[in-house]
């Protein structure tokens, strides 16, 4: 199995201590870039800061152009959509709103598949729409892997679920066990 070369979470209702738990479990030596996408108001501007209390990798909103590193979290930005671009490069847009939300899970994870296709780790977790459902699909179809928190575990079911009904996943797993599964992908 090729080692990833990037991971992409998405989360909603609930994902702000579902990131602290699942980032707080990533190992400090992780090569991987984190690209997460949770839907939040424009307002809640302290979230790389509150996540990065939990994280032993730095945690930051991505910035326009800025080229992808190694071992950073990268938040989208409130009130963005964060898209990859093929060089590994950032792109923030104020476009619409997709599946009612700006940033969305669904543009960060086609543009992502795009970029790294077979590459791409992908993951859902609590949330209370569809968005990521779509996105999630596109990476298994350019052969990227799919985690998807058990909807069982979630504090909002609806996401987790969609994600498993449109996309279906190579892991379904509560979360205490999703970030030992990513250290596991990814420190081969």
């Amino acid at each position: 199995m090729n080692v990833p070369a990037a991971i992409a979470i998405g989360c909603s209702a609930g994902g702000v201590d579902a990131l602290m738990t699942l980032l707080g479990g990533l190992h400090v030596r992780l090569p991987q870039p984190v690209l997460v996408c949770c839907h939040r108001s424009d307002t809640m501007d302290i979230l790389s800061d509150v996540l990065g209390r939990a994280s032993a990798l730095p945690v930051r909103d991505a910035i326009e152009r800025e080229p992808v590193q190694r071992s950073v979290v990268y938040l989208a930005p409130a009130g963005y959509h964060l898209l990859v671009e093929r060089d590994l490069q950032f792109a923030l847009s104020a476009d619409a709103r997709v599946n009612y939300a700006r940033p969305s899970i669904d543009v960060l994870f086609y543009s992502a598949a795009e970029a790294w296709r077979q590459a791409l780790v992908g993951v859902i977790l609590t949330g209370a729409n569809a968005d990521g459902a779509a996105g999630l699909r596109r990476i298994r179809q350019l052969g990227g892997i799919a985690v998807v928190q058990s909807p069982a575990d979630a504090e909002a079911t609806a996401m987790p679920q969609a994600a498993l009904d449109t996309a279906g996943a190579d892991y379904c797993l509560p979360l205490t066990e999703i970030a030992p599964l990513l250290n596991q992908l990814c420190l081969i």
